[in-house]
């Protein structure tokens, strides 16, 4: 089986998937980031800021097994372009071939002016982050969001989610300071209950250059 979103029913992964899942999660702790796929609601919250309408360009960071990557295709609608950013080369390999509308790099999220660059972008409408922050060190939490500052477009959107139960964290209380330093606004959504650990999501507009 291919790692992929396969489920029992709405909502439920099937235990082969999360087997599948785990597994990437041994092999390397540091990329997946988590135990278990984000679900419906929380990518449901996360993606609602990709414009239904135009030819936007959206980032994806971090897409892993492609929790997010669905909600933004529905969302685009064969319209507008979406390059997802994955470090990871195995899930890179089964998103693409999950999702052959989606571009994928297989890269670092730090180096996301690299990647806008190789493929003649400049800047994006949304970024979305599937990203681990609480894996990440300081000087490494620096580098993606000066990134993503970077490629956004001064009415760009950019968003990522913490655990509730983590959210005082060290890792978790730096990101959201970060957050508010590099944003003029940054809305923290309700918490999304239905996801397993519940979440929250953070909407950042307004980058500040």
């Amino acid at each position: 089986m291919t790692v992929d979103q396969r489920r029992d029913g709405p909502g439920h992964w099937s235990g082969e998937f999360l087997v599948s899942f785990l597994l990437e999660f041994v092999r390397d702790p540091l990329t997946v980031g988590a135990v278990r796929p984000s679900g419906p609601a929380l990518a449901e919250v996360a993606t609602a800021v990709v414009p239904r309408t135009g030819a936007p360009t959206v980032v994806e960071l971090g897409p892993g097994t492609g929790a997010f990557t669905g909600a933004i295709q529905r969302r685009l609608a064969g319209a507008g372009r979406h390059i997802a950013v994955e470090l990871n080369p195995r899930l890179a390999a089964h998103l693409a071939a999950r999702h052959p509308a989606v571009d994928v790099a297989v890269a670092d999220a730090a180096a996301l002016g690299d990647v806008l660059a190789a493929r003649g972008v400049g800047r994006v409408d949304a970024v979305v982050s599937g990203l681990p922050w609480a894996a990440f060190g300081a000087q490494s939490q620096r580098d993606v969001l000066a990134g993503v500052v970077a490629a956004l477009d001064p009415a760009g959107v950019f968003t990522t989610f913490a655990y509730v139960h983590a959210r005082w964290a060290p890792p978790a209380r730096r990101l959201l300071r970060s957050l508010r330093s590099r944003f003029d606004e940054v809305v923290v959504s309700r918490t999304v209950w239905a996801n397993v650990p519940p979440a929250l999501v953070y909407v950042c507009r307004r980058p500040i250059a």
